[in-house]
């Protein structure tokens, strides 16, 4: 028999719709996938090289369990240079992508009895990790009236006794919002006022637009930096999905703990990778800004083609590489008979039928809207924007 951890653990929701996407064209279906948080484009050039000459020069050995020290002395550089925050290499643990910092940092500081506020919509892994670890989630909603910013006063309020951290996200998935500095600010004090951690993750930090800009929120006083946890990684900005690397970094009492943590499960990340890494941070950035403006002419291409469509919306989202679409008028009608009761009844529709794959609002905690993922090609997203906007001309009332 399982244990009740596993037992309460639910499927990824966002890879249930991929996975159904990728049935349908097995089939030989076209299908438009706009569902899985991944870049289009190759990993960039030099990045690889470097991973060719790490090979060719024997680094195929165990490394240390935080990471090489050129990485993590390349990661310290980066965050004291880009986001005014100063960490030594010591308070810097790599891991296998940001998925396994960001888990091992929750299972350090998070137990039974414990409670995690989790702005919502947000990222389905945070929910099921605070699970994992004993604790409970607590949800806090952000509007897209607010365009998604954090709601510093439900914040306040969720707060307990037993409140032992806050997870966010910004930029953010889904919603592409970033926030502001001043809303930082103010969450930051409330942690420093109420002694509980904040888990950054800022796994998107590079792909920013218009005039929003990224802050780290451990850059705003020593006081918040202490009792902030940052998580990041190389998978979105570099296109590294598949070499999974990414770091944590925090105050020595956390850093100890991962790193006790890590070097019981996975040990050190793959030694390849963190020479794929160091390049990464340390060399070229042009890579990192020709994706940033194919993402803008995406972006901006749907914000205008979705706002045109009858029965839907969305916000012009100034991070990541998603849109939250509003579905809100489109539940309660009806397409061809079948009742549009709920994102996922929408989400499976458009995929039987006009074969485009998004994910349902649902799994990041609103049901009124899909998320779409713009990681795609400009020929694919015209395609899919035909296909949903033929589709809502056979929606009814």
């Amino acid at each position: 028999m399982l244990t009740k951890r596993i037992s309460n653990l639910a499927p990824s929701k966002t890879m249930y719709f991929t996975a159904k996407a990728k049935e349908l064209k097995k089939q030989g279906i076209s299908v438009m996938d706009f569902s899985v948080g991944e870049p289009d484009f190759g990993t960039p050039e030099n990045i690889c090289q470097a991973a060719k000459d790490a090979i060719d020069a024997g680094h195929t050995k165990y490394t240390a369990v935080n990471g090489i020290l050129e990485l993590r002395e390349a990661i310290a550089e980066k965050l004291q240079k880009e986001n005014n925050v100063t960490y030594s290499p010591d308070q810097i643990c790599a891991g296998t992508g940001a998925k396994q910092p960001l888990f091992n940092a929750v299972f350090a500081i998070c137990e039974a009895g414990d409670e995690v506020i989790i702005p919502t919509p947000g990222w389905v892994s945070y929910e099921e990790m605070v699970k994992l670890a004993g604790a409970t989630p607590v949800f806090v909603e952000c509007l897209a009236e607010d365009d998604f910013e954090l709601d510093i006063q439900a914040i306040e309020k969720a707060v307990s006794q037993n409140t032992k951290a806050i997870i966010i996200n910004t930029p953010n998935n889904p919603t592409g919002a970033v926030y502001k500095k001043e809303t930082l600010q103010e969450l930051g004090e409330l942690a420093v006022k109420y002694d509980f951690y904040i888990i950054a993750d800022e796994v998107y930090e590079k792909l920013i637009y218009g005039e929003a800009e990224h802050i780290s929120i451990a850059s705003l006083s020593e006081e918040i930096k202490n009792k902030t946890v940052l998580i990041n990684g190389f998978s979105k900005s570099y296109a590294m999905t598949g070499w999974r690397i990414g770091y944590v970094a925090a105050n020595e009492e956390v850093i100890a703990a991962v790193k006790g943590i890590q070097s019981h499960t996975t040990s050190s990340g793959n030694s390849i990778t963190q020479y794929a890494a160091t390049e990464a941070y340390r060399g070229s950035q042009e890579s990192v800004e020709r994706m940033r403006k194919a993402f803008l002419e995406r972006r901006e291409y749907l914000v205008k083609r979705i706002n045109e469509m009858p029965y839907v919306s969305c916000n012009s989202a100034p991070g990541a590489f998603y849109l939250m679409l509003n579905i809100s008028r489109v539940k309660g009608m009806k397409y061809e008979g079948t009742l549009i009761d709920s994102s996922k009844t929408l989400a499976e529709l458009l995929l039987t039928e006009a074969h485009i794959a998004m994910v349902a609002g649902e799994a990041f905690h609103a049901d009124d809207y899909m998320r779409i993922c713009y990681a795609a090609s400009m020929e694919d997203l015209r395609e899919g924007m035909n296909r949903l906007e033929a589709f809502l001309k056979k929606v009814s009332a």
